[in-house]
């Protein structure tokens, strides 16, 4: 059975947290009354039970809550969980997966007394899209939801020669909007390369696919290029509201040639290739994405104004 068998809180960060009976989840926020609640990417923390019990086997006297995770559950391989899954808990709350693992700058007290700890490399993170009340018991149901693939356009990212930020920033701001990535890669400037994994990408099926990289004006830039001729309906209000709003940031905004349309059943976006771009484009684009890919699936009622 896949459920909820504990559910633990804290007043202060960096300090173990208390089971209770039960807790209330808040939209946007995480759990009342918790100190890692807010308006970030990890606003509730899971752990498993599977692996707190290996902490046991070790000898340590750990317990639910010992880790500092919010949500112990049974039965669910946590971090084997792609980014942006929807996590349905009880009847009414709904989380979005928004990191696996975290890097820990400091060694806590268990890493001291065991040698290892299993939340950095176990635990998940995840949104609160919808609030309610949960409680120790409670079923876990992995729903189905909107599916992205994302794509980052490197020469020195595929070599290995730089580390790409913005590919996984882009599966974080879509976790939040409850956008599962299921496939991710990198791959150089070349026009053959990109068309090669985007055509495989709109076989799949997948409804959003995302590239970052390659939008400029250098004459490596091709992702535009190679874009386009998979496209069977351009959706050019997309890539035009973002370059008049990241505009008013900076004017180089107006030097990004990313496009957006609709191959098959996919929508394919072309982002910038820096991290602080991606996210201010993503934020402009958050306020109609996913309408427009209930749309192009036949969920949507309207498209006109409320």
């Amino acid at each position: 059975m896949v459920r909820v068998v504990s559910v633990a809180i804290s007043e202060k960060k960096g300090m173990k947290k208390t089971p209770v009976q039960e807790a209330v989840l808040v939209e946007g926020f995480g759990i009342e009354g918790d100190a890692h609640g807010g308006k970030w990417h990890r606003q509730v923390s899971l752990l498993a039970e599977e692996s707190i019990n290996k902490m046991k086997a070790m000898g340590l006297d750990v317990s639910f809550g010992s880790f500092a995770e919010n949500i112990s559950t049974e039965g669910l391989e946590l971090n084997k969980l792609p980014i942006g899954t929807l996590l349905k808990l009880g009847e009414d709350v709904l989380l979005s997966v928004s990191q696996i693992g975290k890097e820990c700058h400091t060694r806590c007290a268990i890493y001291h007394q065991a040698g290892d700890c299993v939340m950095p490399k176990e635990g998940i993170f995840a949104y609160v899209l919808r609030g309610g009340t949960i409680k120790s018991g409670d079923s876990i149901e992995i729903l189905d939801g909107l599916t992205a693939a994302v794509m980052t356009v490197s020469d020195k990212g595929s070599k290995g020669e730089r580390i790409d930020t913005a590919g996984p920033k882009i599966q974080v701001l879509l976790a939040e909007l409850g956008i599962c990535t299921v496939e991710t890669t990198t791959v150089p400037d070349d026009i053959e390369d990109i068309q090669n994994v985007l055509k495989d990408w709109i076989n799949s099926g997948h409804d959003l696919i995302v590239t970052t990289g390659g939008t400029g004006l250098s004459k490596r830039d091709v992702t535009p290029e190679a874009t386009l001729p998979l496209i069977e309906k351009q959706v050019p209000g997309i890539m035009e509201a973002v370059r008049y709003h990241t505009g008013k940031i900076t004017d180089r905004a107006y030097l990004t040639r990313g496009m957006a349309g609709v191959a098959k059943d996919s929508l394919i976006i072309n982002l910038p290739g820096s991290e602080k771009a991606v996210e201010e484009s993503l934020e402009v684009i958050s306020k109609f994405l996913v309408h427009g890919l209930d749309t192009l699936k036949g969920k949507a009622k309207d498209c006109g104004r409320k």
